[in-house]
């Protein structure tokens, strides 16, 4: 992308990019290519491949994606969509408009409707005048939607207005099992369509820690002194500590020892990979490239 312009003004729209949306940015690079561990080169590269591939399929799907800005890469692992009719949504998108609807979709060439049927649910349309096209609701899901929203007292206006607070209490007073019938739909799937109704457009990733943004003042090995309390992530749990990325390139163990004041017999007992933590620094040696660190310490 952007050839005409110098390599570090791409990398600044990338940077600014993977703010704005990581998971929109980082499927344009080959999952093997982010790196998921030391021992990836010995496994057998075409099932590894297929599994980081169905990892990534599972992330984009689970958060969906915006119709009108997805790009070819990110709609490409939109279930039910192959690169072609990804590369053709984008094609059709720049040379008509935006898209009012889903049902829109069916105009574009050669995304017929089994590919309709599986892809839609995934994608929203923030822009459409039906406010069910700006959920996760699948269009098969409408008439029970609408009709869900009758039975509890609400309409499609108060989904768009956000004034469904009350919906999950009342459609749990009617009990899901009369709603089945008035519906037309199974409890799994009313259940879903509450969720979504009473969050339209919502991004399950809203739910999680926020990026850390760090300063200049910590860069590298040689900047960290120790008695420095840093914000870290859990990178990897093992069985003598876990391993912490705090901003310089290589990760900081936190022995046992220091997880917690109390005795555990696996850190797994007390962190998970993707924890945000609180770190002190007890010692950094550069030229051995190691990092000692402590949560237990950290006041």
């Amino acid at each position: 992308e952007f050839p005409q312009y110098d390599v570090n003004l791409r990398s600044a729209v990338s940077i600014a990019r993977r703010l704005q949306d990581p998971l929109a940015e980082l499927v344009k690079i080959e999952p093997k290519a982010i790196g998921v561990g030391q021992y990836q080169h010995d496994m057998p590269q075409a099932r590894l491949s297929e599994a980081l591939e169905g990892v990534v399929e599972d992330c984009v799907n689970a958060v969906g994606a915006d119709l009108n800005t997805a790009s070819p890469a990110l709609l490409g692992y939109i279930a039910g969509l192959t690169k072609a009719t990804a590369k053709n949504i984008v094609s059709y998108r720049e040379a008509v408009g935006a898209f009012h609807s889903r049902k829109e979709l069916l105009k574009v060439p050669k995304l017929g409707p089994r590919a309709f049927e599986q892809c839609a649910g995934f994608l929203r349309v923030p822009e459409s005048a039906n406010v069910l096209d700006r959920t996760g609701v699948h269009p098969e899901s409408y008439d029970a939607a609408r009709a869900l929203l009758t039975a509890c007292g609400y309409t499609l206006d108060d989904v768009a207005g956000g004034r469904l607070s009350g919906l999950a209490d009342k459609a749990a007073a009617i009990g899901y099992a009369a709603l089945e019938t008035r519906c037309g739909a199974g409890a799994p799937t009313l259940r879903d369509i509450v969720t979504e109704l009473m969050k339209p457009g919502r991004d399950i990733r809203d739910e999680l820690p926020p990026p850390i943004l760090r300063g200049a003042e910590v860069m590298e090995i040689e900047d960290l002194k120790p008695g420095m309390v840093l914000t870290g992530t859990v990178r990897n749990v093992i069985d003598f500590g876990a391993f912490v990325d705090i901003g310089v390139h290589r990760d900081g163990l936190v022995h046992i020892s220091q997880i917690c004041d109390r005795y555990i017999r696996h850190p797994s007992e007390v962190l998970s990979v993707g924890d945000v933590v609180k770190v002190m620094v007890l010692e950094a040696d550069a030229k051995k490239g190691r990092i000692n660190l402590s949560i237990r310490q950290v006041k």
